[in-house]
């Protein structure tokens, strides 16, 4: 790894390898749990677009998939983040809009647990599996490029649909051991008419 990677949490990665599918644009609201993520985005090319609501955010990143033929993405925290945004993702997995919604979840000790952490969810995937192609939770940061590739799979298809990933706060700030950030997987795309 250079020195330019040295500090590279997974957060900053994640940023790095979106920018690398040529995301030019997330929509979202900063928050503590997400802190990581907004880290990544200066210097990454990577336009942010502040809603005031999750649900707007999703929204914004719809509409912008429908407009540019690109996926949207979006970034929500934990827990009523992802309530928030479900019905945007519900309108696209209905009208088959390529969409990324990639969401912090609490610490991995914790998920599961019922502890009462902050903005705690049971299961994130249960709530979103119905109305995605698929909701995957990232365990580790070397997990995020197969999950992103796949992604990139279904936004190419015939028939996209969004696609959920939950990443928990101690993977978006576990430092990348080495960088996977140039690892892009796709064939060229059919785009949207």
């Amino acid at each position: 790894m250079n020195d330019n990677n040295k500090n590279l949490t997974g957060g900053q990665a994640l940023v790095r390898l979106l920018a690398n599918y040529g995301v030019d644009t997330v929509f979202g609201i900063p928050g503590v749990h997400t802190l990581e993520l907004y880290r990544g985005l200066p210097g990454s090319g990577i336009r942010h677009v502040l809603s005031r609501h999750e649900q707007g955010a999703g929204f914004m990143a719809d509409g912008y998939a429908r407009v540019s033929g690109k996926p949207g993405v979006c970034f929500v925290i934990s827990g009523p983040g992802v309530t928030n945004v479900a019905t945007a993702i519900g309108q696209a997995h209905a009208d088959s809009i390529p969409m990324l919604v990639i969401s912090s979840v609490n610490h991995s000790a914790s998920l599961g647990k019922g502890w009462g952490c902050l903005h705690e969810t049971q299961d994130q995937r249960a709530l979103t599996a119905p109305i995605t192609a698929f909701s995957a939770l990232a365990l580790s940061p070397e997990e995020l490029p197969e999950l992103i590739a796949r992604a990139w799979a279904v936004f190419d298809s015939e028939r996209p649909r969004p696609v959920h990933i939950s990443v928990p706060l101690d993977v978006l700030a576990a430092p990348v051991a080495r960088d996977w950030t140039a690892e892009v997987a796709r064939r060229p795309g059919r785009g949207l008419p």
